[in-house]
């Protein structure tokens, strides 16, 4: 071959590797989830070889509330002699185990990484709301309320013209994450764009400073952030309260129909959409579940914050967006760091704490990296009240449930009449 000619073999070479190193990479999953109808994933960053994509990274610098550990990158634990190791399989980009009577946080991975939440952000939503509201006021639903429900949001069936007692939407909302539950109940505090300002004011009291609030229902939006931290402090919050208590508790309920009226309606049943609290999709219920909310959007990917009780102990663990991809992935994760927490009790030294409300603070608890207002990002760039208070979740909260906590149905959660799609966290 002359000189010529293999100057031009090299050349054309040279030009067709870039193709060849990033042809693969589009055939990829992004996301460790299904994605819903009508949003196209958000792409993960290269790792510069083609082929398998890097998840993104935890931002360097973090907030510190509740101490200088968790305000760190990467997995934080002080294990004592004894303790058992943490387990070997967790995939959350976030996560969190804290013990919700002392406030203590046992272990954390980048607790502080804002994150976007999916539906975890309904607890917010109900620790703000659900206190303003008697659960007994009957109200008729407009056509209006429900004409901003995103699409492809879960729901648990609300019907214009028709009325609903404020408890049943919040069954709507604990047990079938309605969105449509949502918007009426925001309605009746005000508005969503109200709604959205008591949120946000309520997250600065509780000093969830890494939350930035878009939509009440936590349906994906731009920068709507917050982070396992936060998330297992409201949840902490909404403990408290018993009414929160027992929505969260309950397995499965009677919601209003739309047939029929007063005592002649028809009623059809809604399971909670927690599978460690139902055993959906061949998971068994988690012995000592008490709630508290899950979700699962396109961005967001699958979370989950979840409260246990074992021998007069109650932990709180929160998990955000496992990177394995399996159905039950959020939920089984969520378990083994139970079981962990459990069994770590007494055997750690603690890496930080969940702060009281700043109403309720007297000291300092570290510095954010960011509030609210100095643009959050998904990325990540850039405590509920009475500490040493038992929250006593197990207790006669549960009366609505079918057959209690322990007594969990083992059909499939029924589907929400909006069928699927990115904000629903009825996705198998």
């Amino acid at each position: 071959m002359s000189a010529k000619k293999t100057a031009l073999a090299v050349l054309s070479a040279a030009l067709l590797v870039p193709v060849v190193l990033t042809a693969p990479a589009h055939g990829l999953p992004r996301t460790p989830h299904v994605p819903g109808p009508g949003r196209a994933p958000t792409p993960s960053p290269d790792n510069g070889k083609g082929g398998a994509k890097q998840a993104p990274a935890p931002p360097v610098s973090m907030s510190s509330i509740g101490g200088a550990r968790l305000g760190q990158p990467g997995t934080q634990v002080n294990l004592l002699p004894g303790a058992p190791a943490l387990p070997e399989s967790l995939t959350g980009r976030s996560w969190i185990v804290a013990n919700a009577d002392t406030g203590e946080v046992l272990a954390a991975h980048n607790a502080h990484w804002r994150l976007p939440p999916a539906s975890t952000m309904k607890m917010l939503f109900a620790d703000t709301v659900l206190p303003t509201l008697p659960r007994d006021q009957v109200h008729m639903v407009t056509e209006e309320e429900l004409s901003d429900v995103g699409q492809g949001s879960s729901l648990v069936g609300v019907k214009e013209d028709h009325e609903y007692s404020v408890h049943d939407l919040w069954l709507g909302v604990f047990l079938r994450s309605g969105n449509d539950a949502v918007h009426v109940l925001s309605a009746m505090n005000g508005g969503v764009e109200k709604t959205v300002k008591d949120m946000q004011a309520h997250a600065e009291e509780l000093q969830a400073l890494d939350t930035h609030v878009v939509s009440p229902d936590g349906y994906d939006a731009p920068e709507q952030v917050s982070s396992a931290y936060d998330l297992t402090l409201i949840a902490r919050s909404g403990l408290q309260k018993q009414d929160f208590k027992e929505y969260c508790g309950t397995v499965s309920a009677k919601f209003p129909g739309s047939g029929g009226s007063g005592k002649a309606r028809d009623y059809f049943e809604i399971q909670n959409t927690n599978r460690l609290m139902t055993g959906a999709y061949g998971l068994s219920p988690y012995k000592g579940i008490a709630g508290v909310k899950n979700g699962n959007t396109t961005m967001a990917g699958s979370t989950f914050t979840g409260a246990a009780q074992r021998d007069g102990k109650t932990l709180l663990v929160t998990v955000m967006n496992p990177d394995t991809g399996g159905l039950n992935s959020v939920y089984e994760e969520t378990a083994d760091l139970f079981d962990w927490g459990f069994a770590a009790l007494g055997k750690v030294k603690p890496v930080g704490e969940l702060v009281p409300p700043k109403s309720e603070d007297t000291s300092s608890h570290g510095s954010p990296a960011q509030s609210h207002e100095n643009g959050p990002s998904a990325s990540g760039e850039g405590a509920g009240g009475g500490m040493g208070t038992a929250l006593g979740i197990a207790g006669g909260a549960l009366a609505v449930a079918a057959g209690g906590v322990f007594v969990a149905g083992r059909r499939h959660p029924r589907r929400p009449r909006g069928g699927r799609g990115p904000d629903t966290d009825l996705l198998p």
